[in-house]
């Protein structure tokens, strides 16, 4: 039997194929891969996730963007959307199209049945490399679990989950009330068979 070969892609060819293909597209390991639609409950919890964030950080230099900002994780190659990012003082971009953000403070990923383990394990290692991350937050959309994994001031990382009463985001010192982030959503085997 042949052994199926998979292409293996160049940053600049990522680059355009996600700038002339419609939907978003991560780039991983030479590997270009479509981001597929979300649950209702993936997206109420994105939503949700967003206001919180919106109405604690008005008024203060960190600014939450939804999942259309590309952020770059330079030292691993990775290239990804993120379903929440936080950017303190003044984004830094690169002259990509669409633009890609270099400096994220905070990534929050939505997890789902189909995400789960990638997001909280090679996704997560990545993110952990850039310099400028204080913290990623996993927000379980099949379970209520939200859990923060936090830069400490000596490089070392801290593992906090939460499920019940609220959970302190370091690096935007935020506090996420779960029953705030979980209000509306319906968990269980209609969220966790979709995206």
């Amino acid at each position: 039997m042949q052994a199926l070969k998979i292409p293996h892609f160049t940053e600049a060819e990522y680059l355009e194929y996600d700038r002339t293909h419609e939907g978003r597209h991560e780039f991983v390991n030479g590997e270009i891969i479509a981001m597929a639609g979300a649950s209702f409950a993936h997206l109420r919890l994105a939503s949700n996730a967003m206001i919180a964030l919106g109405r604690t950080l008005s008024g203060r230099p960190c600014v939450p963007y939804a999942s259309d900002l590309r952020v770059a994780i330079d030292e691993t190659g990775l290239y990804a959307y993120p379903d929440i990012t936080v950017v303190c003082g003044e984004p830094d971009l690169a002259a990509t199209t669409p633009e890609t953000l270099l400096n994220p403070t905070v990534l929050i990923e939505v997890l789902s049945e189909s995400t789960a383990s990638y997001d909280r394990g090679e996704k997560l290692e990545h993110y952990r490399r850039r310099a400028s991350v204080q913290a990623v937050v996993l927000i379980d959309s099949r379970e209520v679990r939200v859990t923060v994994v936090s830069r400490n001031p000596d490089a070392t990382w801290t593992i906090t989950d939460a499920t019940a009463g609220a959970i302190r985001v370091p690096g935007i010192d935020v506090v996420l009330d779960l029953a705030e982030l979980y209000a509306g959503v319906t968990l269980g085997a209609a969220a966790a068979s979709a995206g």
